[in-house]
């Protein structure tokens, strides 16, 4: 399945400064580009934003209008000509025991809300949904959930969470969960455990893209090899060019065509420039320091790590939209044309990348991919038809499944014992 178009000889690295990245002609190719294709964008932390900040009350905090000292709200959407929005459901690795699954309802429940409310967005659940949608000039609106803690070691839950719209579950996040290793905790399983790999197959069968953004290299390989589906990183980059266990190594890069699945690249400058890297380094054990401190108490560890994060985010380098274009080309170079996308984090990020600085400059990064010399067609692959393709892959397999087998009762407690 790979197909490597775009050699190094190609690629002409960047290095002037981003003002002179973009000419009017390129920047004009690229928002036609938009609107011939849906932009798709598979992580945006906007409901964490609206839980912790509003309550999920919508009256105090409307995307429909500007969002102040955020990096997304609904008008900034549209300048940027997404088609395709995945929102993220968060839940932190605080969650690990209890308490995840209403973590992730409550912002499930509100990214609905939000939908239903917004003349700018259509729900959507599949690939043609969003081609359908982008068709009418509307913004396809979908949920993945970030942090499998949400399902609390349950296929029901699993299953329930797919019935209200759920098209993908990020296994992890800054911890390990009872059935899967994080990459910013020292193994516990060495990747995925007996009921991890349960939970992969059934996340199959439901037709739940399986995201191993933020696992360990371990439960990376492990999901690859029990997938019988395309996998996703919702929002990762390469970690030959940021040298974060959040990132992708290129052994994993390697693997992906023969998957067919697709890395997602993420903006936020911890995973794309080195010197934030290194700076990035100590957050999620950060988080794990918060966790101990607060055992009984998720909320006040999660409010004390986010605040001590903020003040990180003050200092950190904050990196190029140049360097996040490097990290497009390492994908392209290792794992090939077919098998990158747009993934940025935005919703959450009080730190960016010179050029990237909200949801309206989509345009810019797409017209560097030009000024690179990605053809159209290179382009329209990354901005959307490489996770169409997945996604009409998952939704294939998952058909095929629900005839071949029934739904999964395996328990945790028997599996792994």
């Amino acid at each position: 399945m790979r197909v490597f178009v775009l050699g190094l000889s190609m690629v002409t690295i960047a290095t002037a400064p981003v003002q002179a990245q973009t000419d009017a002609s390129l920047l004009a190719r690229a928002r036609a580009l938009h609107r011939a294709v849906p932009v798709v964008d598979t992580h945006n932390d906007l409901p964490e934003m609206l839980r912790q900040r509003a309550n999920n009350d919508l009256a105090k905090m409307d995307p429909e209008q500007p969002l102040e000292n955020i990096d997304t709200d609904l008008p900034r959407l549209k300048q940027g000509g997404i088609g395709g929005q995945f929102w993220a459901a968060y839940v932190p690795a605080s969650y690990v025991e209890k308490g995840g699954a209403t973590v992730a309802l409550e912002q499930i429940d509100v990214t609905h809300r939000m939908i239903a409310q917004s003349p700018s967005l259509r729900y959507a659940t599949t690939a043609a949904d969003i081609v359908r949608i982008h068709a009418q000039g509307k913004i396809a609106s979908l949920i993945g959930i970030e942090g499998g803690y949400a399902i609390e070691n349950s296929l029901a839950n699993l299953r329930m969470f797919y019935d209200l719209g759920v098209r993908y579950m990020t296994l992890t996040h800054g911890g390990n969960t009872a059935w899967a290793d994080a990459a910013t905790e020292a193994p516990r399983h060495g990747g995925l455990t007996k009921f991890g790999e349960e939970v992969v197959r059934e996340m199959n069968r439901l037709g739940m893209m399986v995201d191993i953004s933020h696992v360990s290299d371990g439960t990376m390989a492990d999901a690859l090899r029990v997938s019988e589906a395309p996998v996703i990183y919702s929002h990762s980059s390469a970690r030959a060019l940021a040298d974060h266990p959040r990132n992708v190594p290129d052994s994993i890069l390697a693997m992906i065509p023969k998957n067919g699945g697709v890395v997602m690249i993420n903006i936020f400058p911890g995973f794309i420039n080195q010197v934030a890297a290194k700076q990035a380094a100590s957050v999620l054990s950060k988080e794990r320091e918060f966790n101990a401190q607060y055992p009984n108490d998720p909320t006040r560890a999660s409010k004390e790590f986010l605040r001590w994060l903020e003040e990180l985010m003050r200092t950190m380098e904050s990196g190029t939209l140049s360097q996040v274009a490097d990290h497009i080309d390492h994908v392209v170079k290792v794992a090939g044309i077919d098998h990158v996308g747009y993934g940025a984090d935005y919703g959450s990020l009080t730190n960016h990348p010179k050029g990237l600085e909200d949801v309206s400059r989509y345009p810019y990064l797409t017209a560097e991919l030009l000024r690179r010399g990605y053809s159209d067609v290179q382009v329209e692959k990354i901005i959307s038809g490489n996770i169409l393709r997945v996604m009409r892959g998952v939704e294939g397999v998952a058909a095929r499944l629900k005839r071949e087998r029934k739904p999964s009762a395996a328990r945790i407690e028997d599996v792994d014992r």
